[in-house]
C-alpha cells in the first residue's frame, strides 16, 4: 500500500502539471475557433491545425523543460539547496504558461477585429473564463509549493501561536522594567532581566509599540471559531494576495478597453505583476518588487484609464496604489531623514 507521503508526492505533481498544460490547450482553442470564423468556411483544417500545435507545444515543454526540470530538483539535492529567492517551477508557469496565454487572450481580439475591418462582431463583453482559468491554476501552484513543507492531516499551528509566547515575554519584561524604573535600588533590574536559566533578556523601545491585548477564548463554540491553521491561511492569503491583478484584468474585459490600444498595456503590467509569484514567499525583495511590479504601474495605468475612458477602473483600487506606494516609500526611505528621524512614542 502506497504511503501518504507518495500519495501527497503524486496528487501535487498531477496537479501541478495539470495547471502548466491546461489554461494554454483552453486559450489557443479560443483562437483556433475565432480563427476559423473569419475564414466563413466549412472545412476545419486552420482550426485542427492550430489546436495540434498546441498540443505539440505543451507536449514539448512538457517533455524537454517541466520533467527535466522536475527530475533534477528531486534526485539532486545539493543543486536544490543552492537555489535561494526564487522558485523554478513558478517560473516555468509564468513563462510557458501565463505568457502564452495572454498573449493569445490578445490575439482573439485582434483577430476578431479583423472580420471585415469592423469591431461590431466583438461582443459586448469578454468571456472571463480564459483569464480566470490562467490565474487560478498560477495561483493553485503557488499554494502546492507553499503546501510542500507541511502534512496534509493532523493539526498543524498557525504562526500566530507562536507570536503568543513572544508577547507575554514582552509583557512580562515590559512591567518589570517599569517597576525597576519606580524603584532605582535595583538598577540591574532596569538593564536586563536575569531568566531562570540564567538568560538575560533586555528590555527595548520594541515593547513600546505593542497594540492593546487580544482576547484569548480557552473553551466553547469561541475557541472553535478563534482556531488558526497555516495551511488553511496559505489559501486565503494566496488568493487575496493578486486579487489587484484580477481587477485590472477584470477592466480588459470592458468594451472600451479591449476594443481599443489599452488592451495591451492592461495585459503587459498585469503580466509584471505576475512576475512576483516566481520569488520565495519570505524573500526579502518581495515588498519592493511588488511596488516596482504593481502598485506604482497601476497608478500610470489607472490613472489614465480613468482619465480617458471614466471609472471603468475603480477609484479604491487608485487609491491602494497610491497609499501602499507612499507609505512604502515614507516609512522605508524619508524616516531616514534627519528631518523625519524624531522617535515618537505613542
Amino acid at each position: 500500500m502506497a504511503s501518504g507521503r507518495l500519495i501527497k508526492l503524486v496528487l501535487f505533481e498531477l496537479l501541478e502539471l495539470a495547471a502548466f498544460s491546461i489554461p494554454t490547450l483552453v486559450i489557443v482553442e479560443q483562437f483556433a475557433t475565432a480563427y476559423q470564423r473569419t475564414r466563413n468556411i466549412s472545412e476545419k483544417t486552420h482550426y485542427w491545425l492550430i489546436v495540434s500545435c498546441s498540443i505539440a507545444y505543451v507536449a514539448s515543454m512538457t517533455l524537454l523543460i517541466w520533467v527535466p526540470v522536475k527530475v533534477l530538483l528531486y534526485k539532486k539535492h545539493h543543486l536544490r539547496k543552492k537555489i535561494r529567492g526564487w522558485r523554478p517551477v513558478m517560473m516555468m508557469c509564468v513563462v510557458f504558461t501565463t505568457l502564452p496565454s495572454f498573449s493569445f487572450s490578445i490575439a482573439v481580439t485582434e483577430v476578431q477585429k479583423n472580420i471585415a475591418g469592423t469591431t461590431a462582431v466583438l461582443p459586448d463583453t469578454l468571456p472571463d473564463l480564459p483569464v480566470s482559468l490562467v490565474l487560478t491554476c498560477l495561483i493553485m501552484v503557488d499554494i502546492i509549493e507553499k503546501l510542500r513543507i507541511y502534512p496534509l492531516r493532523g493539526s498543524q499551528k498557525s504562526s500566530e501561536d507562536s507570536r503568543i509566547c513572544t508577547l507575554q515575554q514582552i509583557t512580562t519584561v515590559t512591567e518589570q522594567a517599569r517597576q525597576s524604573e519606580e524603584n532605582p535600588a535595583t538598577p540591574q533590574a532596569a538593564r536586563g532581566i536575569e531568566s531562570s536559566r540564567g538568560e538575560v533578556t533586555t528590555w527595548s523601545q520594541d515593547s513600546a509599540f505593542m497594540g492593546p491585548e487580544e482576547p484569548s477564548f480557552h473553551s466553547g463554540i469561541l475557541r472553535a471559531m478563534s482556531r488558526q491553521d497555516v495551511r488553511a491561511e496559505i489559501f486565503l492569503w494566496s488568493f487575496l494576495l493578486w486579487s489587484d491583478t484580477i481587477e485590472m484584468l477584470r477592466v480588459a474585459g470592458h468594451p472600451a478597453v479591449y476594443k481599443s490600444g489599452w488592451l495591451y498595456p492592461v495585459y503587459i503590467f498585469s503580466f509584471i505583476s505576475l512576475l512576483r509569484v516566481i520569488f520565495t514567499p519570505k524573500n526579502p525583495l518581495l515588498n519592493s518588487l511588488g511596488i516596482l511590479f504593481q502598485d506604482l504601474p497601476f497608478i500610470f495605468v489607472r490613472l489614465s484609464l480613468i482619465i480617458v475612458l471614466g471609472t471603468i477602473t475603480p477609484v479604491l483600487g487608485l487609491c491602494k496604489n497610491v497609499l501602499v506606494t507612499l507609505s512604502y516609500i515614507y516609512f522605508n526611505h524619508l524616516t531616514k531623514l534627519r528631518v523625519f528621524s524624531a522617535f515618537e512614542m505613542s
